[in-house]
């Protein structure tokens, strides 16, 4: 605590002032935080001194709030790249991250319990700088961090607000920021060594050393690639759902009609019920093989069911059983991007509206992945599989603009493998029938893609169509060869000068 205090003091984080009858005062608390490592033991004891945001007044103590975090697309893309082109990877941490930007708004905070100026007890803090807990520090934070790395030579991503992308002659380099957190690859040791540098002579570092456990994910290197995994997060998980002896199941979900919203009786708890399925959805990160399962039971979080928590029960059982699984990303080509796209019609029992999923690799690499309820009535099971074509096609031109700002253009058009022959027909064909005009937006867009050479819609049998791994439950063995097509497998086995 004295030595966070220091650093609030060096940093003149606040002045004392007299307290007025018109000033809202936001109070102040200590948060104390054990920090594990990645293989669960015990890092550090950390102790935080927080500003209770929650008081403040919109208009009055804060304006914007928003700040932006790398999306996780954006961190497979990058890391497949680096590992392709055998670059290094660095992870780095700041301290102290939220007290580098100075406030635009006055914020009056009560002083620190334990640290209480005994010649002005009455006074409050006048925050000159952001803190946490405050509403608008991860904003202050994020600009501070942005201006400064702009001003050095990096540029913002277009594509993605928080990749920073640095290019002078044949040297690259790349910074993703999720808030404190940050990714560093270069195409070389010395330029990536320059950048720590400098980033060090302007915000207090911590280099962290290769890139190892980001975001509770663990990242381990071998010889081919790397191996994402959330083992611990997992457990975390099953642990929380009283479920740590229960039997493993070898697959999420059965190939059955899906459930219903009013599928049997109300359940007991519906807040744990929404809290074990928002932990599953960040599992997804690593673990695209419970997408689908993961998006079917967050459609029942307004009224959930016995028969939903049943789902969940499922899911948790099949983790279990594949605790040790996650994403494998290989030294690959990254020059094509080949995607799979597939849509289950009228599956929804309540609505029938149906669901669409799609995968899509960057060589061999999986880097996006989708499962998601269409927003509208489809008449016909080509008109829903177009829908789905289309929403990969946008997810294809985003990655296509993501690779050319990380200077890795494709000369070459992006295949789009569906199943069904129609949508593929519709992809071409320039005339307009009768029973295809209300999907006219979507025609147009898909057909100019194609038509300037980006995308090629393409046939693939069934017996092919990993994407069908999204949409829908399916038998156990060709769910297993599908998992294994998306590279979702247990960690190889270390060898000699691995880590």
């Amino acid at each position: 605590m004295q030595e966070k205090i220091d650093a609030l003091y060096k940093n003149k984080t606040w002045t004392l002032v007299s307290r007025t009858a018109n000033m809202n005062v936001v109070g102040s608390k200590w948060v104390f935080k054990t920090k594990l490592k990645s293989d669960g033991t015990i890092d550090r004891h950390k102790a935080r001194l927080v500003a209770k945001g929650y008081s403040q007044l919109e208009g009055i103590d804060f304006e914007e709030t928003f700040s932006p975090v790398v999306k996780a697309t954006t961190i497979r893309v990058v890391l497949s790249v680096a590992v392709s082109l055998h670059w290094s990877i660095r992870q780095l941490d700041v301290k102290n991250v939220f007290l580098y930007e100075y406030l635009q708004e006055e914020v009056y905070m009560s002083q620190p319990l334990g640290f209480i100026d005994s010649k002005y007890p009455k006074h409050v803090c006048l925050l000159k700088k952001s803190l946490y807990g405050l509403k608008q520090s991860p904003r202050a934070w994020y600009t501070r961090f942005a201006d400064f790395i702009s001003s050095t030579g990096f540029t913002h991503s277009r594509s993605d607000n928080s990749l920073f992308i640095y290019r002078r002659g044949s040297s690259l380099a790349y910074i993703l920021l999720y808030v404190d957190d940050i990714i560093l690859t270069a195409s070389s040791d010395a330029l990536l060594q320059s950048i720590m540098a400098m980033l060090s002579s302007e915000f207090a570092m911590k280099d962290l050393g290769p890139l190892s456990y980001f975001l509770g994910i663990v990242v381990k290197h071998y010889s081919d690639g790397l191996f994402l995994s959330q083992r611990k997060y997992a457990a975390e998980i099953i642990e929380r759902a009283g479920m740590s002896s229960c039997k493993s199941t070898s697959i999420s979900v059965d190939a059955k009609p899906k459930n219903s919203v009013t599928a049997g009786a109300p359940y007991e708890d519906p807040t744990r019920y929404r809290s074990l399925a928002g932990a599953l959805q960040y599992l997804t990160f690593t673990r695209p093989d419970i997408t689908y399962v993961v998006q079917q039971v967050c459609l029942f979080m307004h009224d959930p069911r016995v028969e939903h928590m049943n789902a969940i029960k499922r899911i948790i059982r099949y983790i279990q059983g594949t605790l040790d699984y996650g994403l494998h990303l290989y030294p690959s080509s990254i020059s094509t991007l080949v995607s799979y796209i597939d849509a289950d019609w009228g599956d929804c029992p309540d609505t029938r509206r149906s669901t669409s999923g799609y995968c899509v690799f960057l060589g061999d690499n999986l880097i996006s992945w989708s499962a998601k309820r269409q927003a509208m009535l489809s008449r016909s099971s080509a008109e829903v599989e177009y829908r789905g074509v289309a929403n990969v096609v946008a997810e294809i031109c985003w990655l296509r603009n993501l690779l050319l700002e990380l200077q890795c253009p494709l000369h070459k058009a992006s295949i789009v493998y569906c199943d069904n022959i129609s949508a593929i027909c519709m992809s071409h064909n320039p005339v307009q029938h009768q029973r295809t005009k209300h999907i006219e937006m979507d025609i147009h867009f898909v057909r100019e893609k194609v038509a300037l050479g980006e995308v090629k819609i393409l046939h693939v049998p069934s017996s092919y169509q990993y994407a069908d791994i999204f949409t829908k439950g399916l038998p156990r063995q060709l769910f297993t060869d599908f998992r294994s097509s998306l590279s979702v497998r247990p960690p190889p086995a270390p060898s000699e000068g691995e880590y």
